[in-house]
């Protein structure tokens, strides 16, 4: 890397009798200071800190005393230099250890450093180490070690110290400091890392606006965040700002750029490959299943598809599709096809299972977002819509040899998106149809296996011992089996685990007719059978929760859900559960957590419509899941917000939940409980559970927050408002249209929330629900906020807060406190507002709240702005990003970067207001398209204020088209901001 101070490891003096060198550190990057250990050792006055710098940078040469003067004085020294220089040495050979400082040919210099004892030694070998493992390929190292080397700068190279040498070392370091990060930012880029490095990059052009490199690599990252207008519009302030202040062009390397913006370069939306080798991927995902030691048979398939995988290279796209009845071992022969091709994919191997058999397919946008991640994307990095996802899913496939394994798929369409689009990849996919509507796919109709496979099979998993001797038998057993794989090996690993019986006496059982007879047959009917087997096996106790469990949506079930499923407790449900392992008929996906294969579980439904009776067994089974959901996610909201009655208004379980000690837990277990949580509350929307279920979303209302499930939880709920109005359930009516109110709101889809929250109102007057009373016109009050509709706001918030006091609920007091202080502060009432927002503050932080604590201090941020008070704004605003970012309320946290960004452009720091309002857009806000409009036009402000007008008009234009697509009245004033600058 051009431009890198060099200092060799420093040499030990000859001499025996030094103390230990390896406690003393040395720090340059910032003010000159010096350690024992860790104790801070006096380096004197600035010109003694000046010798001391100038002796641990000259390599652990000697520098000669004039030398050191010309360093500290220049050309104008005082007539005491050489004695000062003298005194100078002498304090600091005291204050380090004896052989440190030496003298010798009438000069000074230190040695006998260990490694790592001066901070510049140790960013340069940092940096050597970056630049060697980029050229390896492998650049998440290569990002963390250049991490490591700007985190040694603190502040200002040489702080404070004075001379002409110190001001040269200076700006030397400083200038290698912006090579190294201007390098860390190429590698975020070509590691897909682009909306995060937008932030960053627009901070970094403000400080340093003559840096051509700089605005480079922010247009870069602008085009890929989909930016175009801005990126050329950095292009048009560069080329403008070189010209005002050095009369010169921009350098052709940044022209080369703007042109191939405008014309959509398809080589700008990829990583550009390095120069000396091509580019290994940043993460390589090995996603295969194992594969089963024992696989028998199959050889034509085997060859057929092998020899179509190997044929991936140079072709766009090779897919195989396999289809067949379930349990024929399509998902066992790919697995083993693609790991026998890994060789030929090097860049690793993706898989999914798509739950195409099953009531719920996987989404492809989900999926895509799982393969996004996989392959180094970061979350803030994956867009919204499903195109865009799979857009982004090709580009990062380009120049990569990858197998995607698609297994168990719905139809064509869930593949399709799915597929990658690039040479070297291949796609293999299994389905229970053939998918002839699939182009360009091989298709393969796997049937069951041929007699001699099977009982090949058959003896592999049994022993061959056991099997020579009855070898008749054992051709019974496959022919019982209907030579269904899935069927065989479960037959086959009942006998490996009974040593006791003989494979006569497994024959003698398959041949009874009660268990298999009739169902041994050809089509979908076999499919059963081959199921039947396994379940006939089990004692009593195994399969009625075999039979319950498969009730249960999700993409699998806790250990702890299990239990309450099966009305047991932990120990003894998961011995059940493992011997149902045991017998293939259930899969342990993770420890802890356990899965149907989506064709037995529903066989296990079918299992349980016929045989767990009276029908009430099965409603009372799901009916404790849904209790033990709704205690958990209770106790779970209770953690998050102490003295919140909304815990003491839910319906009450009957069973109870997990408990947590410490938040994160909590969290933790609400997030990865989501899907299954949200898939219990929609399966209970009926009937005597409709209250609970709709009380689980209340609870749950993080996941929606949150912004990760906010999709999912959104779907449930608008479910849930359609069920309760049909029941004709006025109180579980009004708290789901509340809980719609709160989604649609944290959307910015203000009118259709205002409506849902006007319902909620009326449906609370019928029910006499006080929670749904007091939440709907706390809900209202903000949405009235929103729209700038103070005066209707103020009127909401004082009825929110005469209801939450009549019912005893001091965090909604402090809510609509809090929401009542935004909606004062701009009919003028400054002073009011401030005093409504404290006490708010005050309420939350006696209960202990830690997330609602956040939003007051984000509430009492806002309305300090408005009054003025910019540096008391700041702290809260701080304080609550802090908090927000711990709970993983990232649209919370993306919000208060927003306002964040006011309070610096109104106190006239424009860099840092671009770069708390990029954050916001990287991050999400509460408010969806509406917040982002207004993230887009303070951006614009900032950066116009930076004298960055062609971006900022971008920006605008940008917000007004939001503004215009939702007739919101913030257009006016963009199209006043456009005006001048259309005019100019």
């Amino acid at each position: 890397m051009d431009g890198v101070p060099r200092v060799p490891q420093q040499r030990r003096p000859d001499s025996g009798a030094e103390a230990d060198p390896a406690r003393l550190r040395f720090c340059v990057l910032g003010p000159v200071r010096a350690w024992r250990g860790e104790e801070p050792l006096p380096t004197g006055s600035p010109q003694q800190r000046a010798l001391l710098a100038a002796l641990l940078l000259r390599e652990g040469r000697t520098a000669t005393a004039a030398e050191l003067i010309d360093a500290l004085w220049g050309e104008e020294p005082p007539q005491q230099a050489l004695a000062a220089v003298r005194t100078y040495a002498s304090r600091l050979r005291k204050a380090l250890d004896p052989g440190v400082l030496v003298s010798e040919s009438g000069g000074y210099a230190v040695r006998g450093l260990g490694d790592g004892a001066l901070d510049v030694t140790t960013a340069q070998d940092l940096a050597a180490q970056a630049e060697k493992a980029r050229a390896a390929g492998d650049l998440c190292r290569a990002r963390e070690l250049l991490g490591e080397a700007l985190a040694l700068w603190d502040g200002e190279a040489l702080a404070g110290v004075p001379g002409p040498y110190a001001e040269t070392q200076r700006v030397r370091l400083e200038e290698w400091r912006l090579q190294l990060l201007e390098t860390r930012l190429d590698m975020d880029l070509e590691q897909g890392c682009h909306a995060e490095t937008v932030s960053e990059l627009t901070a970094l052009t403000a400080a340093h606006p003559l840096r051509e490199r700089l605005r480079e690599l922010l247009m870069l990252a602008l085009y890929r965040s989909g930016r175009q207008a801005e990126a050329l519009a950095v292009y048009a302030d560069t080329r403008r700002l070189l010209a005002d202040e050095l009369g010169v062009d921009p350098r052709p390397g940044l022209r080369e750029l703007q042109e191939r913006i405008l014309r959509a370069d398809p080589g700008l939306a990829e990583p550009a490959a390095p120069s000396e080798k091509p580019a290994v991927a940043a993460v390589r995902p090995a996603q295969l299943p194992a594969t089963v030691p024992d696989f028998t048979g199959r050889a034509a398939f085997v060859r057929e598809l092998s020899d179509i995988l190997a044929t991936a290279e140079g072709k766009v796209m090779a897919v195989s599709a396999l289809a067949g009845i379930g349990g024929v071992g399509k998902t066992t022969l790919a697995v083993h096809i693609a790991h026998q091709a890994r060789a030929a994919f090097p860049d690793g191997q993706l898989y999914v299972d798509l739950q195409g058999a099953g009531p719920r397919a996987a989404e492809p946008e989900t999926v895509l977002g799982s393969f996004l991640r996989a392959l180094g994307t970061a979350d803030s990095a994956i867009p919204d819509t499903l195109e865009e996802r799979a857009a982004l899913y090709r580009s990062v496939l380009d120049g990569r040899r990858v197998l995607v394994l698609l297994d168990n798929a719905k139809d064509a369409a869930q593949v399709r998106p799915l597929l990658p689009g690039t040479e070297g990849c291949a796609a293999l996919v299994t389905s229970r149809v053939r998918m002839v509507d699939l182009a360009g796919a091989h298709l393969v109709d796997l049937d069951v296996m041929s007699p001699d496979e099977a009982l090949a099979l058959f003896t592999k998993i049994v022993g061959e011992e056991r099997v020579a001797s009855e070898r008749e038998a054992a051709l019974d057993v496959v022919a019982a089996c209907g030579f269904l794989p899935l069927a065989i090996r479960i037959a086959a690993s009942r006998l490996a685990s009974r040593r006791t019986w003989t494979v006569s006496v497994l024959a003698a059982k398959l041949a009874d007719e009660r268990r298999r007879l009739d169902e041994l047959q050809a089509g979908d009917l076999a499919v059963k059978a081959t199921f039947e087997l396994g379940y006939g096996a089990l004692d009593p106790a195994q399969a009625r929760a075999f039979r319950l469990l498969g009730l249960a949506d999700g993409p699998d079930i806790s250990l702890a859900a299990a239990a309450a499923v099966l009305d047991l407790d932990e120990e003894a449900t998961e011995d059940l559960l493992e011997s149902l392992v045991d017998t293939s008929l259930l899969e342990s996906a993770a420890p802890g957590r356990y899965r149907f294969h989506d064709l037995v579980r529903l066989y296990a439904r079918a299992c349980a419509e016929r045989d767990e009776q009276p029908a009430e067994e099965r409603e009372a089974a799901m009916s404790r899941l849904l209790d033990f959901y709704l205690a958990t996610a209770a106790g779970v909201y209770a953690i998050e917000r102490p003295g919140d009655r909304t815990v003491e208004h839910l319906e009450q379980s009957r069973r109870a939940g997990r408990t947590f000690t410490e938040a994160s837990e909590a969290l933790d277990w609400l997030h990865t409980e989501a899907d299954c949580l949200l898939a219990c509350a929609q399966q209970s929307l009926q009937g005597p559970a409709l209250r609970r279920a709709v009380d689980l979303l209340l609870a749950a209302k993080d996941l929606a927050e949150s912004g990760v499930s906010s999709l999912r939880y959104e779907r449930v709920t608008l479910a849930a408002c359609t069920a309760a109005q049909e029941a004709g359930d006025a109180h579980a009516e009004g708290r789901a249209r509340v809980t719609l109110t709160q989604v649609l709101s944290n959307a910015g889809r203000f009118e259709q929330a205002e409506k849902e929250a006007r319902r909620a109102v009326d449906l609370a007057a019928d029910s006499q629900d006080p929670w749904t009373g007091s939440n709907a016109l706390n809900e209202l009050g903000i949405i009235a906020n929103c729209t700038n509709r103070y005066a209707d706001g103020e009127t909401h918030l004082i009825r929110a807060i005469e209801a939450f006091r009549a019912d005893g609920n001091r965090p909604g007091e402090a809510s609509a406190l809090c929401n009542l202080s935004r909606v004062l502060a701009p009919m003028g009432h400054l002073s009011r507002a401030v005093e409504l927002a404290r006490e708010g503050t005050r309420i939350y932080d006696e209960l202990g709240l830690t997330v609602r604590l956040a939003n007051a201090r984000y509430a009492l941020g806002i309305v300090l702005t408005q009054s003025g008070r910019l540096a008391e704004a700041m702290q809260e605003l701080s304080q609550a990003v802090t908090i927000f970012a711990d709970n993983r309320q990232r649209l919370w946290e993306g919000t208060t970067h927003f306002r964040i960004a006011q309070v610096h452009l109104l106190a006239h720091r424009p860099a840092q207001a671009a770069q708390h309002a990029e954050q916001a857009l990287a991050t999400g806000c509460i408010g969806g398209d509406w917040m982002r409009g207004n993230a887009l036009t303070l951006l614009g402000k900032a950066l116009h204020a930076l004298n960055q007008s062609d971006r900022a008009r971008a920006c605008w234009r940008d917000a007004l088209a939001i503004y215009d697509a939702a007739a919101a009245p913030e257009a006016a004033e963009v199209r006043a901001l456009l005006t001048p600058l259309a005019a100019a």
